[in-house]
This record gives structure tokens, sequence and C-alpha cells, in this order.
């Protein structure tokens, strides 16, 4: 079967910045897929070429084997865009900006109430249906932004930083109404700084850095690949521990005041690492995507 996404070589650039610099995957139909990367790593331009806001300067992205340069309109109608900013309009109610979103895609009054309709049930805001976008709570809102991208049934759904900014109450909601739509066979191509989200939700992900491809995989594949099966973060590390793990050849990041251990499942070394050096300032605890975002990326803060 045809993948949904085929992107072949893509480069993007912005005078003489390149923004994203000769990428290739592929998505699949039905798969819940997460673009990662730290900031100004080319995450968001790629998601822009792909929903149409930006051309490519090179390559080729082909959606439902479609070629964007020349079959953007009839690729437009089966995807849906959730943005990461806010664009309701603030003069309609929350069910008017449904309608008049359902307008774009040619759908009939009668068909664009009774999906606005379903789809205010769907994200628990039939209750706000009359109220005006100014009323909304912050999860409402991004809820509202994600009912609308499905108002046309779209194949294809892009979501870009869809729970930035929401309480953990607000964003676990949303998780759970994204996986429900599995069982429709969508297809979902996200990003998200939260590793979490990413971790709970995409089947495989691509972390890219500096507009380049890092690693691709299954969370799952990729935290065993990269973190092991546990973290040993040791505070105040002794000469004796630091001896250890070298000699020990233990994948380990050095950060002066912190030493974190990254441990495969079933070392023999755990009953050492445990006993002998975990005494104080020791924390013990299954390694996660953020583990591995962080190797592949650095700690450094990025503007």
């Amino acid at each position: 079967m045809d993948p949904v996404v085929h992107v072949a070589k893509l480069v993007k650039r912005f005078r003489d910045v390149t923004a994203v610099d000769d990428i290739s995957f592929a998505v699949q139909r039905g798969e819940f897929f997460g673009l990662l990367g730290p900031n100004g790593a080319g995450k968001s331009t790629t998601i822009r070429v792909l929903y149409g806001f930006s051309p490519p300067s090179a390559g080729t992205v082909c959606i439902f084997g479609l070629d964007i340069r020349t079959h953007w309109r009839t690729i437009k109608a089966r995807i849906g865009v959730c943005h990461q900013e806010n664009t309701l309009d603030p003069d309609l109610t929350v069910e008017e900006n449904l309608w008049v979103f359902a307008g774009y895609f040619g759908l009939s009054r009668a068909v664009a109430k009774e999906r606005a309709s379903e789809l205010l049930d769907f994200f628990a805001l039939s209750h706000k249906r009359a109220a005006k976008v100014a009323d909304l709570s912050g999860g409402m809102a991004r809820r509202l932004i994600l009912a609308r991208a499905l108002i046309n049934r779209p194949e294809l759904l892009i979501l870009d930083e869809p729970t930035t900014g929401l309480d953990p109450q607000s964003r676990h909601l949303l998780w759970d109404k994204l996986q429900s739509l599995r069982a429709d066979g969508i297809t979902v191509l996200l990003t998200t700084h939260y590793m979490e989200e990413a971790a709970r939700l995409c089947d495989r992900l691509l972390i890219i850095d500096h507009g380049k491809i890092l690693v691709e995989g299954a969370p799952e594949a990729l935290i065993a690949r990269h973190a092991g099966a546990h973290v040993l973060e040791i505070g105040g590390p002794s000469p004796d521990l630091l001896a250890y793990v070298r000699t020990a050849g233990l994948s380990h990041d050095d950060l002066g005041d912190r030493l974190i251990l990254y441990v495969p499942e079933g070392s023999p070394l755990t009953e050492t690492l445990r006993t002998r050096f975990c005494m104080e300032r020791c924390t013990w605890r299954r390694s996660t995507l953020e583990d591995v975002f962080l190797r592949l990326t650095g700690r450094e803060l990025r503007e």
C-alpha cells in the first residue's frame, strides 16, 4: 500500500539559511507519526511545507500519491490542519466557527450543521455552542480548533503542537480524543515538545535537529537503543564511581555535578550500581523518550 505522505530529499531554504536539509520519510495509512526536535530544528517548517503554507526549495512531497506542487487543491480537500496558533474567529460563536469553516470545503448548510453538532458532542463543547470564542478556556479553544480541523472528515490530520499551553487535565482529555480517532482509520502527523505526548500517541517518529534526521523508529525501540531500560542519576559523583563507569564502559552523560547512567535491561552491573554507589542524591527510574531526546539533541537552551 502506498504511503499517505511521502517526502523525498526535502530542502527548505530561507535566503542563506537551510531550515530543512535533505530529509526523507513516509507516513503509512492509519499511522500516528511524530516529528520531534528542539526549537529551530526544522520540524515546524517541514509541517508548513506539508500543508501547503510554504513551498519546498527542493525535493518532492507527495500526499495521497499526489505531488503538492501540482495537486494542492485536491490534497487540501482531504486533509485537516490544527495550527499551533489560535486562528478562531473571535466575532463568531463556537458553532459558527465550525459552520463557516465547513463552507470552505463546499459542505451544504445541512451537512455543516450535522457535522458541527457531532464534533461539539465529541469534544464536550455542546454546552458552549452559542458562546463567543473569547469566553472559552484555553483547553476548550484547543478542542474547538481540533474540531474545526475535522469538519471535512479528513484522511490526514496534521497537528502542529496541539496541546501547547494546556493544563494536564486538558492535555489528557485531548490525547484521549485523538486516540479514539484511530478507530476511524485516520492518519495523524504531529509535532510536539511533550515527549510523553509523543510516546503515548505515536506509532513511529522522527527526531530532527539542524534540519537533518537524527533517528527514526517506534518510541519503545528508540528508548531501548539510545537510553537503555533504566536511568540512574547520581548527584555529586565520586571519583570511584567515575572510574568504575569508565572501566565498565557504561553509557553515560557526565554533567559535572550530576552523572546520568543508561543501564540496559538485565545488566549484571545493575546490582553493583544500586548497592555500591546509589547511597544518597540518587534516582533510579525507567528510561523515557525525553532521555533519548536530550541525549541526541543536547541539553543547552535553544533560542
